[in-house]
C-alpha cells in the first residue's frame, strides 16, 4: 500500500485527493492542514457587498475525507526531512512514498505600514472587515491596488483586486452612495494586469474610465499610513486601503531542504516534479515552474491543472517510469463586477477578452458546481 502525503486543503490539494483515489484506489492518503475545511477564495470578493456570507464559503471537509478514505492530520508543517519522505509538523511526523505540496503561498508584508491595508485574499475574516469598514464609511476615498514580488514578477494576484474594485463601484451605485465615495486604483505598472493580455489591460482601464474611477499608475509604492498610500509619484489620501501585495512561498520552505526560486517558491519542472527530489511534487501557489509562460497566473484553476499532472506523474514514479505529462498552461478568469463580467482566456496559442452581463451568473453557477465535490 503506497503512502501519499498531501500538504494543503485548497484547490490543488483536494483535486490531488480526488485524482489519487481515482488512480490509486488502495493508497493510504494523509492530508495535512491546520483545519479540515476548504475556503472558496474566488467568492471572497462578494462578502464586502453582501452577496455572500463568510460561512457560505467555509466548507467542512469531514464528509469528503470520510468518503475518500483520507486520514486528516491537523497541524502546521515546520520542515521536511529525508529529502521529503518525512513531513514534520507541530503535531508530529508523517512518512510517505509520494509527497504533493499544495500549501499555497503567502503575501509579502515588507512595505512600511502595510498593516494599514487589507488584502481580500487573506481570508474570510479580512473580507468581513472590508464589509464592515465599507458600511461605516459615510464619505471619503477607497484606494485599491496590487503589486508583485520584485524577485519573481509572475508572483502577482491582481484579478481579485479588479473584481473588488468593480464590484464595490456597482454596489455603491445600486445603494445610492457612489457620489459620496471616491474610488482610486493604484499600481506600480503603467499597464496593470498585462498578464491577462493587452486587450484585457485596455478593457480594464476603459472600464475604470467609464465608471469614473481615478488611476495612479507607474509609480513605485513606498509605504502606507492609516490615511494614505505613499508612492514615488505622490501620495493618495484614503479612508480605506485595499491592497494585494506580491506573493512568496510557504513560511516553512526555508526549512524544507528543497530548491527555492529567487522569490521564495519551491522550484518545479513542467511535470510539477521538484528537481533532485524524486517523488516530491508541488502544485499551485507554493511553486515556481520552469518553462511556464510569464502570464501564467496563480489561481485555483492553475492549481487544479497542476494537481492532475502531478498525480499522473506520481503514479508513474511509483512504477519506476519517467514523468510524461506536463501541466496545461492556461488562464481562465471571469473578472466579475456584480452586474456584469469580463471573461479572459489565454493559452500559448490564443487570447480573448469577452465582456458580457451573463458572466456574473456564470461565475455564481461555477461556484455551485465546483463545491458539489466537497459539500
Amino acid at each position: 500500500m503506497h503512502k501519499v502525503s498531501i500538504i494543503g486543503a485548497g484547490f490543488g490539494g483536494l483535486t490531488a485527493v480526488r485524482q489519487i483515489r481515482r488512480q490509486l484506489p488502495d493508497a493510504e492518503i494523509t492530508l495535512i492542514a491546520p483545519k479540515a475545511e476548504f475556503i472558496y477564495y474566488p467568492s471572497l470578493i462578494w462578502i464586502p457587498t453582501g452577496l455572500r456570507q463568510g460561512e457560505q464559503l467555509r466548507i467542512p471537509l469531514d464528509w469528503f475525507f470520510q468518503r475518500k478514505n483520507v486520514h486528516f492530520h491537523a497541524g502546521r508543517v515546520t520542515e521536511l526531512r529525508d529529502a521529503g519522505r518525512t513531513v514534520v509538523t507541530d503535531q508530529g511526523e508523517i512518512v510517505n512514498d509520494i509527497l504533493i505540496i499544495a500549501s499555497g503561498g503567502r503575501g509579502l508584508r515588507k512595505l512600511p505600514g502595510i498593516e494599514h491595508s487589507l488584502a481580500i485574499c487573506d481570508g474570510i475574516e479580512v473580507a468581513e472587515q472590508i464589509r464592515d469598514r465599507l458600511a461605516a464609511l459615510g464619505k471619503g476615498t477607497i484606494a485599491f491596488g496590487f503589486a508583485g514580488n520584485p524577485q519573481e514578477p509572475t508572483a502577482v494576484r491582481g484579478g481579485p483586486v479588479f473584481e473588488l474594485l468593480f464590484g464595490i463601484d456597482s454596489y455603491l451605485r445600486k445603494i445610492g452612495r457612489r457620489e459620496q465615495i471616491d474610488l482610486v486604483f493604484f499600481n506600480p505598472m503603467t499597464e496593470p494586469g498585462n498578464r491577462l493580455g493587452a486587450k484585457a489591460v485596455t478593457g480594464l482601464l476603459a472600464e475604470m474610465e467609464k465608471r469614473q474611477i481615478r488611476t495612479h499608475l507607474g509609480h513605485k509604492i513606498t509605504g502606507f499610513s492609516a490615511d494614505k498610500v505613499m508612492t514615488e509619484g505622490g501620495e493618495i489620501a484614503a479612508n480605506l486601503i485595499l491592497f494585494m501585495p506580491g506573493m512568496t512561498g510557504p513560511d516553512w520552505a526555508q526549512q524544507s531542504g528543497l530548491p527555492l526560486s529567487p522569490g521564495g517558491f519551491i522550484q518545479a519542472d513542467e511535470y510539477c516534479q521538484v528537481p533532485g527530489h524524486p517523488g516530491v511534487f508541488v502544485v499551485g501557489d507554493a511553486g515556481s515552474y520552469a518553462n511556464s509562460p510569464d502570464w501564467l497566473p496563480k489561481q485555483g484553476h492553475t492549481a487544479d491543472l497542476q494537481a492532475e499532472a502531478a498525480v499522473h506523474n506520481a503514479v508513474l514514479h511509483l512504477q519506476n517510469k519517467a514523468s510524461d505529462k506536463p501541466f496545461r498552461a492556461e488562464l481562465v478568469c471571469i473578472v466579475d463586477a456584480l452586474d456584469s463580467g469580463i471573461m479572459v482566456f489565454r493559452n500559448k496559442d490564443h487570447a480573448s477578452v469577452l465582456p458580457n452581463p451573463l458572466w456574473h451568473a456564470a461565475k455564481m453557477a461555477f461556484e455551485w458546481r465546483y463545491l458539489l465535490h466537497y459539500r
